[in-house]
């Protein structure tokens, strides 16, 4: 071994007083130097923050330098987030008749584009720009913005993407009830007033840099992700659009002796809950707006998981335990209404608190459900009891759950400095209090708003297509197509029928309104 050692030094040293070997030695490790130089400067280019700098060419707050781990993890998430709209119209479609389904997919994509450019022009700045604590009055068109998002380190126009897809989503979840019977014009009219004016200045109130219910003392309301921002201004506006436009043609009640129409294709419609359960983990881990809150991030998506699986379960047993089928309509809309339930208190509960609040949404949902049809409310999607009743049930499980270990979600990680606790934990009633206020004062302005919109609309005569157009089904009537060609039914006794024998002289007056297709 000795030998082996020595023959080793002594050939190194012979190499080494080679000119030709030293050169090239040095050459090659003068190329790993260089090389390695390189890959460290563009590390701290990309990885690290990158300086903002102001226009006078003076360097800014570090706080307010953009971080590219954050940025891409926001979005990230505002691309699962938007790819929720897939779902939502496959849903909507699918539990819809087929004569109403082609409606509702261009009706999702005229909303997404309506609230894109609205929220670029002003709704953005309504919700997210510095002004009075009720209305945001800076950020028009999104100028004279910072570079980032308060302390983030997310890009504006990256936190721009993300907030635009939580927009859009309650413009879609509006347009769940009022399935069926409203027109192509006064859906437009009513996205405007919904994505330019109700959701973003009363979100302004609860998301916004000095929003009034933000700052309640002695807690402030809190809503991680939108129980309230998103699902309950969406299901309240749905509400109020079901009352004004009225039912459907044909729909007769449970206390009438009927019951809703049946979907036209359950395989698309329960397709579409996966697919939003799927962009759920966009929508709440994502609202975390930074990579490095690594413990935040992984219990969100937990309590996100946990809490669809035990809605659903419990939906599942329910419908099974009232109607001895296991109903797959009921278990889709209950996993749904535990996403929609967990979403507000999502960062700041254990997972034993994220199981209860998903079994205790279906409850809620299945009380607005008989609600609705007690009171003779159209809802054809079920976008009220899981988005406005899940939605406050949500909002309110935070001031009972908060296990008072958890704070806020910053651009490095999460803050302990202050953790939030509810009732159930030890926290007293005044995080339940402020929920409650900033519950009701949402649910309240938004019905106010919406019934105003909503009537507003319906006095230029287009809100609800004639009985005419319904009756031949707004696919023909709004847009001059139908889902499935090749296939229809004729309304009067369910025979196949061509489009051309469809649109005959005659036909849509003999048509039945209580069909079904």
């Amino acid at each position: 071994m000795i030998s082996k050692v020595h023959n080793i030094g002594s050939r190194l040293i012979t190499s080494f007083k080679n000119p030709v070997v030293r050169r090239n030695v040095g050459t090659l490790m003068a190329g790993k130097m260089i090389g390695l130089l390189i890959v460290i400067v563009i590390m701290t280019s990309i990885f690290p923050t990158q300086k903002a700098q102001a226009q006078d060419g003076t360097t800014l707050d570090p706080m307010m330098s953009i971080n590219a781990i954050n940025t891409a993890w926001t979005l990230i998430a505002a691309f699962l987030v938007f790819g929720m709209q897939v779902g939502f119209v496959m849903l909507e479609a699918g539990f819809a008749r087929s004569r109403e389904s082609v409606n509702i997919l261009v009706e999702g994509i005229a909303d997404t584009c309506i609230c894109g450019v609205l929220f670029w022009a002003f709704g953005f700045a309504f919700m997210f720009g510095a002004g009075t604590p009720f209305i945001g009055t800076e950020g028009f068109f999104l100028q004279g913005l910072p570079e980032t998002f308060g302390s983030t380190g997310v890009p504006m126009l990256a936190f721009w993407v993300f907030q635009f897809a939580f927009a859009d989503t309650t413009s879609t979840i509006t347009s769940g009830a009022m399935v069926g019977r409203c027109g192509f014009w006064g859906d437009i009219l009513y996205s405007i007033g919904v994505t330019g004016f109700i959701y973003p200045i009363i979100g302004h109130w609860i998301w916004g840099p000095g929003g009034f219910l933000a700052t309640l003392q002695p807690a402030g309301f809190l809503d991680f992700a939108g129980s309230t921002v998103v699902h309950t201004i969406g299901g309240a506006i749905s509400l109020a659009g079901a009352i004004v436009l009225g039912p459907r043609l044909g729909r007769v009640f449970k206390r009438d002796g009927g019951g809703p129409f049946p979907p036209h294709n359950i395989i698309l419609g329960a397709v579409g809950g996966l697919i939003l359960w799927f962009g759920w983990y966009g929508f709440n881990p994502g609202s975390t707006l930074s990579a490095l809150d690594a413990q935040g991030i992984g219990r969100v998506a937990f309590n996100t998981t946990l809490a669809a699986c035990s809605a659903g379960l419990a939906a599942l047993f329910y419908s099974y335990a009232r109607t001895k089928k296991w109903d797959l309509g009921y278990t889709v809309n209950g996993f749904l209404v535990g996403l929609v339930s967990i979403t507000a208190p999502c960062y700041w509960v254990e997972p034993v608190g994220a199981f209860f609040i998903g079994i205790v949404g279906v409850v809620v949902m299945i009380i607005a459900i008989e609600l609705l049809e007690y009171f003779r409310i159209d809802d054809p999607i079920g976008a009220v009891p899981v988005h406005l009743a899940g939605g406050i049930w949500g909002t309110l499980a935070l001031g009972l759950f908060a296990a008072g270990k958890y704070g806020f979600a910053g651009p490095t990680g999460a803050s302990t400095s202050t953790v939030i606790t509810g009732l159930f934990y030890g926290g007293g009633t005044n995080q339940l209090i402020a929920q409650l206020i900033g519950s009701g004062a949402t649910t309240v302005a938004t019905l106010v708003a919406a019934f105003a919109l909503m009537y507003a609309v319906k006095a230029t005569g287009t809100l609800r297509v004639s009985a005419a157009g319904e009756i031949e089904g707004l696919d023909l009537h709004e847009h001059g197509t139908v889902a499935y060609p090749e296939y229809m039914m004729n309304p009067n006794d369910g025979t196949p029928k061509s489009i051309e024998e469809v649109k005959k002289p005659g036909l849509v007056g003999k048509a039945s309104p209580a069909t079904g297709d």
